[in-house]
């Protein structure tokens, strides 16, 4: 307790005895008047006189000084209260109540003056335990003190900005509304007129709204099958993970019985009776995308984002970045897959900065990046043009700055520096102590030379300067080989290969490697230098890297005929075996009642066609055929 708290409850305790005393005597003058059989009109006279007595008032006023000094710790009620009563005594009491004010002002000073003796006391014994403790403690206080800065930095760095994670808040500034509110009034208005031709109805109900996703009209409501667990807090960061309702740990059996003879009708079943059940969403969603509905896919994985964020658990804070969720927990992996397959999604789109926002988030969730999102940063930092805070993360993501060391991070800085000198340039201010981005490229080749040919065969680079650059010896070779470096250059071209299109890019690049080759020339002795680099900084036998495919980090999308997909549908009994031996049969769909007539009877697959898109109508699409349907071209693909 300090020394102004205790004072405090010392005077309110000296201020509630003097006002008890002060009623005692107010009650005893009652008394005493009541028993007087007559009063003196002269005493009236005497009293008047008295308090025009200009030395009383005087007397007066320094009294009342004096207490106020006593209320100034006090609070504002208990002042009014206080101050209150002492305007409705008796003028005749005034000389007592003085004596009483001035002999409370003198206990209140020595019991202060004994307050301060005992809090010196304890100071003194307080300044004495510390002094003694003060020495074993400090070392731990700065290793503390710097593990929090290094956890700081990164949190910041990873603070993930939630408008910006809205993908049609960035196509609202790339296109502007009009066009972006035009299409959404189009789209919805075409879905409404086909419900009424079909004689759909849905339930009007409101979707909770959700930072990573947002909710269509015709989804289906939450059925909170999904939550979370807290499970501890270490090296501050609050640890997570999901966890399975009973309903959905049946339709995960489910599930893996399916999966297990690759029936895509099975699912697709499992979809209808638990719409978000996340491993059927996400196996739909690619195969949404090989059959060419990619508007479908994204609209699964969205589906997928919505569940995992309606089971946050509240103190799940992930776009401050302090919060864990490790991929380690096979009930967080969904989580993951939903997040990397969204943000390719984005980047499709053409939405950068949405999904930049995602791979920070991506990142920030488990420090042992198992989904290799460090390895795209870079790359949405640059189509969204986010130099400065590349740089900074750059800085701040890893205490020992060994992030450049990657072959993304070693040319997109060097990317990224050009672009800020040019800022500078026009105005802008930049830090003139950092190497120069001619600087920064020559040390990317001298450490990644294999780069530069794979960059030749992907953009591709027809010049003939280039023919020239790779007949030296030194860019010759595609492959280090050492197996985790040429595994992380395979994916770094394949990601990053877009940008070098640019023609500033390419004379940077270009310029670079020539003032290379000029120096091998004059010292051949770095090529080895460089080399002992390499062998330190990917020393490893093994490719540490194998867990993350090519493929994933690709624009390329892998389209498969649907025709050849016929194999993967299933065998119709088997499938209603395996429902029934799962009590499936009379599960609502959708949560709003029994399977509609003619469910049982069609395929699996056209009917979650039309829950996903409404207003397509598969069945008509399968009896009139494609010249029938409004809503097809002549090539059988819908335009919608």
């Amino acid at each position: 307790m300090s020394a102004r708290l205790v004072k405090k409850v010392l005077n309110e305790k000296h201020l509630a005895q003097q006002f008890n005393e002060e009623e005692k005597e107010e009650e005893d003058q009652l008394n005493y008047s009541t028993k007087r059989s007559s009063i003196n009109p002269f005493d009236l006279l005497d009293d008047h006189d008295y308090d025009s007595d200009p030395h009383y008032q005087e007397e007066e006023l320094e009294s009342d000084k004096k207490t106020s000094t006593i209320y100034d710790d006090k609070d504002e009620t208990s002042s009014l209260k206080n101050t209150a009563a002492v305007s409705t005594s008796k003028s005749k009491s005034k000389k007592k109540k003085k004596k009483k004010k001035d002999a409370s002002i003198a206990n209140k000073t020595g019991g202060e003056k004994e307050l301060d003796s005992i809090i010196e006391d304890l100071s003194l014994n307080v300044n004495s335990f510390s002094e003694q403790q003060l020495s074993s403690k400090v070392r731990a206080v700065s290793a503390e003190d710097q593990n929090k800065s290094v956890k700081q930095n990164a949190t910041s760095v990873l603070h993930v900005d939630p408008k910006y994670l809205n993908a049609e808040n960035e196509l609202r500034r790339i296109f502007g509304s009009k066009v972006v509110k035009s299409f959404e009034t189009q789209t919805s208005n075409q879905a409404s007129s086909s419900r009424q031709i079909r004689g759909v109805r849905r339930g009007h109900y409101n979707l909770k709204k959700t930072a990573l996703a947002t909710p269509a009209n015709h989804w289906p409501r939450w059925d909170g099958s999904l939550s979370m667990e807290f499970l501890e807090t270490k090296n501050g960061y609050n640890h997570f993970k999901y966890a399975h309702s009973s309903s959905y740990s049946q339709a995960q059996t489910a599930f893996e019985a399916t999966k297990a003879i690759n029936d895509l009708n099975g699912i697709a079943s499992i979809l209808m009776h638990h719409p978000y059940h996340l491993d059927s969403l996400l196996t739909m969603a690619e195969y949404f995308k090989v059959v060419g509905e990619q508007q479908m896919s994204a609209d699964a994985i969205a589906k997928c984002l919505y569940a995992l964020e309606c089971a946050w658990h509240p103190m799940f804070t992930p776009l401050q970045g302090n919060c864990q969720l490790k991929f380690s927990h096979d009930m967080n992996k969904p989580m993951f897959t939903a997040l990397f397959t969204h943000m390719k999604n984005l980047d499709r789109r053409g939405c950068h900065r949405s999904a930049l926002e995602v791979c920070k988030l991506l990142l920030s969730m488990d420090s042992d990046d198992p989904m290799g999102a460090i390895f795209s940063i870079d790359y949405f930092a640059l189509r969204a043009e986010e130099y400065a805070w590349l740089e900074k993360f750059s800085e701040d993501y890893e205490s020992d700055n060994s992030i450049w060391l990657f072959p993304n991070f070693s040319y997109s800085l060097a990317i990224c520096r050009f672009y800020l000198e040019r800022e500078a340039s026009n105005g802008a201010s930049v830090d003139a102590k950092k190497s120069s981005s001619l600087d920064l490229m020559k040390q990317a080749l001298m450490l990644h030379p294999s780069v530069i040919k794979k960059l030749v065969e992907k953009v591709p680079l027809k010049d003939r300067s280039w023919t020239n650059i790779l007949k030296h010896a030194f860019f010759q070779s595609d492959q280090t080989k050492l197996l985790s470096q040429d595994h992380l250059i395979n994916i770094y071209a394949e990601r990053n290969y877009l940008i070098w299109r640019l023609p500033d890019l390419q004379k940077l690049l270009s310029d670079a490697a020539q003032l290379l080759i000029k120096t091998l020339e004059n010292n051949k002795s770095e090529v080895k230098d460089w080399e002992c680099a390499r062998k330190v900084v990917f020393s490893s036998e093994k490719n540490e890297y194998g867990h993350l495919l090519v493929s994933d980090f690709s624009d390329s999308v892998a389209s498969i005929p649907q025709e050849n997909l016929q194999q993967f549908m299933g065998p119709p009994g088997m499938r209603e075996g395996m429902l029934d031996e799962n009590q499936f049969a009379n599960l609502p769909v959708h949560g709003n009642g029994p399977a509609p007539h003619g469910v049982a009877d069609r395929n699996a697959l056209a009917v979650l066609f039309e829950s996903v898109l409404p207003w397509v109508t598969y069945e008509d699409m399968e009896d009139d055929g494609p010249d029938d349907d409004p809503h097809v071209d002549e090539h059988g693909e819908n335009y919608q």
